[in-house]
């Protein structure tokens, strides 16, 4: 399982011209394996490494910040994904007159986001590369080179299909983030 996972993830990040085609071809298989195969291993990959990055990171053991920190993740990423899922699918019917297909939504998202949630599972085990977030920008062009051979987007709308979504797939999860460490005092030392 975890083995397709990370051979996915890197390839969509390294090649995502020749992954976005090939799973293209793949879209009409089972979304539950998807979820199960993709989506969720990896939000519990990066729970844990929130989990154990707070352990490891910090001089005093304080399991109490840890658990608050891995909801964080776990609640940011997880609620990030159905919400920008939902959101992408409204976008997709309200401005590119296209019918509602939420399910390829929740795919590309997910696809889409893997950087995002590779990038979360190294920079809590190794806060110190806080440089890395920089990579964040390189969404935008994963989600360019799935606009067409994925969502079946036309070239002429390309540009405001994945500035939208990009700002979306980026923007949820961080807004989830904020609001939930505003909630919880104390998170941050």
């Amino acid at each position: 399982m975890f083995n397709n996972l990370f051979k996915t993830a890197i390839s969509l990040i390294f090649k995502p011209a020749n992954t976005w085609n090939e799973l293209g071809k793949k879209q009409s298989d089972d979304h539950e394996k998807f979820l199960l195969g993709f989506v969720y291993p990896i939000i519990g990959l990066v729970t844990l490494s929130a989990f154990l990055g707070i352990l490891l990171t910090r001089k005093v053991f304080d399991l109490q910040i840890a658990l608050k920190e891995s909801l964080v993740a776990l609640f940011s990423v997880f609620g990030g994904f159905f919400l920008a899922s939902w959101l992408i699918n409204e976008v997709l019917r309200v401005v590119f007159h296209r019918e509602p297909n939420y399910k390829l939504c929740q795919r590309f998202t997910g696809y889409s986001s893997s950087l995002l949630y590779c990038l979360n599972i190294v920079l809590s085990l190794i806060p110190e590369f806080f440089f890395l977030r920089l990579f964040v920008l390189y969404t935008i062009y994963m989600v360019w080179e799935g606009a067409v051979p994925y969502i079946d987007i036309k070239e002429s709308e390309q540009l405001k299909f994945v500035s939208i979504t990009t700002l979306i797939i980026i923007a949820t999860p961080w807004i989830i983030e904020f609001i939930l460490g505003w909630l919880m005092p104390g998170l941050r030392l």
